[in-house]
């Protein structure tokens, strides 16, 4: 385990070639209305990846906050940001799947492309996922998205996919829930033998762990929060880390961890849980562990 404090700047280098900043900007329950200011404020701060999904109804305002900086901001180039969204797991299948992309770019037009898209879960059929994947593959061959993966796959979703004769282009990220609580090592262990990065949401256990007697040692060890150390952590597991936050004093703070806080191995053997299987995200089930009833 490397504690090497990581630039702000860090990206990780997708199996495509692209390149992904490693500290995102996640916007999950953030309102519509607040969310193209809230977008370019942690642009401001200095935030390179910004996160949406058709779920979350903030998409275009997403965009429109990114749009502004841009605008604000001319020295500072579209390719410099990476912009992210998801397909609603409502909408299953390749037919859906396809009408969902086109309405996403449609969307994404003020920027021109969608740098990552993601099936949002895996929470259809085996015909529906794959046709959905078919879909992304065909997004990213007509040049509008550049990269495509999968969020809360658990290893028998992203194995099938990997496995599946129509395949053509792999998956670059798999974003699931990850956090000291929530280590999931055998989603580790897959996506390094196929080379896709681990994308962590709620990586401050939506503040639920705050308190817990080992983050709080930890903290008080370096004079840290909570949200800090639970934040290097998971930068030092490797993970691209999606941190939320509505306030700006908030949003600095995160996005300095990289730069400004250092766990030691102590540090990582206090918080090491290796059997913790804690969720704290507010999704009713783990929805990694998801069968359909077809597939029975």
């Amino acid at each position: 385990m490397s504690n090497t404090t990581l630039n702000t700047k860090s990206t990780y280098k997708l199996n495509n070639g692209k390149e992904i900043p490693i500290a995102g900007f996640g916007l999950y329950l953030t309102e519509p209305g607040e969310t193209a200011t809230i977008t370019y404020n942690a642009l401001k701060v200095g935030y390179r990846h910004i996160d949406s999904a058709a779920y979350y109804q903030n998409e275009q305002e997403s965009v429109d906050g990114i749009a502004k900086f841009l605008a604000d901001y001319p020295e500072v180039k579209r390719e410099d940001i990476f912009y992210t969204t998801k397909l609603e797991v409502s909408r299953q299948g390749y037919e859906q799947a396809k009408l969902a992309i086109s309405e996403s770019l449609e969307k994404a037009a003020k920027i021109e492309y969608i740098d990552l898209y993601l099936i949002h879960g895996p929470l259809a059929s085996k015909a529906d996922r794959l046709g959905e994947w078919k879909a992304l593959q065909e997004a990213v061959q007509e040049g509008k998205i550049k990269s495509i993966g999968v969020s809360n796959y658990g290893v028998s979703h992203l194995q099938e996919l990997l496995d599946w004769e129509g395949l053509t282009i792999k998956p670059t990220v798999n974003q699931v829930e990850l956090h000291p609580f929530l280590p999931r090592h055998e989603f580790r262990e897959i996506a390094k033998k196929n080379d896709i990065y681990l994308e962590a949401y709620a990586p401050l256990t939506t503040a639920k762990k705050f308190d817990d007697p080992d983050v709080q040692a930890v903290a008080k060890k370096h004079n840290y929060t909570p949200a800090q150390v639970l934040l290097r952590w998971s930068y030092d597991q490797g993970f691209i880390v999606l941190a939320k936050t509505t306030s700006i004093e908030r949003t600095r703070d995160n996005f300095e961890v990289l730069d400004k806080v250092t766990l030691d191995e102590e540090d990582f053997k206090t918080l090491d849980k290796p059997d913790a299987y804690e969720l704290t995200s507010g999704w009713p089930f783990d929805p990694t562990t998801y069968v359909d009833e077809a597939d029975k």
